[in-house]
């Protein structure tokens, strides 16, 4: 003998459920529609805001120049252009 009892079927399977989602997926498709304008008029600045912070997160001054000074430093002091 088996103790297992049959599953409820789930609640997103049950017609309030799927009345549900379907209501959130045409309400989500007007919002996209209707505010696609706003969002494409705000993407040149939010390109304009992420290049710097790429830079600052990637490591843009903390290392990847350091190294061009140190190898110069042998023969001008780290200053180019000089001493040839």
């Amino acid at each position: 003998m088996s103790d297992e009892s049959p599953r409820a079927p789930s609640w997103f399977r049950s017609r309030s459920g799927l009345v549900l989602l379907a209501f959130l997926g045409i309400a989500a498709l007007f919002i996209i529609t209707e505010h696609t304008a706003h969002v494409l008029g705000i993407l040149p600045y939010l390109l304009l805001l992420v290049c710097p912070l790429l830079h600052w997160f990637h490591g843009g001054h903390r290392g990847g120049h350091g190294e061009h000074g140190r190898r110069g430093r042998g023969d001008n002091g780290g200053r180019e252009g000089e001493g040839r």
